[in-house]
């Protein structure tokens, strides 16, 4: 699956099946399912990814000394750009 695959999959009505928890995660928040994502940043709290994971969906919260902590945590800096542009990076990094 590419970017714009999984982009187009954001029409159905479910993640496709064979999604990681990472990018099913992303795929529920890019339709507004942030509390979905957020279940799943949490499954795994202390893995790299996933952490990270939590900290682009606290900046999207607008939280941004959570987001500063998960970011640490996950041994990334803060993400500069846009919420999109991250959420860009994030899927193609897991695709």
């Amino acid at each position: 699956m590419n970017l714009d695959q999984f982009t187009a999959s954001l029409q159905d009505k479910t993640p496709p099946a064979d999604l990681n928890p990472i990018l099913t995660a992303l795929w529920h928040d890019a339709r507004g399912e942030w509390a979905a994502a957020h279940n799943i940043a949490q499954l795994k709290e202390g893995t790299p990814s996933y952490d990270h994971l939590h900290a682009y969906l606290h900046r999207k919260e607008g939280d941004s000394f959570n987001a500063s902590y998960w970011y640490r945590r996950a041994g990334k800096p803060t993400f500069k750009g846009s919420l999109k542009d991250e959420w860009q990076e994030l899927v193609g990094t897991y695709l």
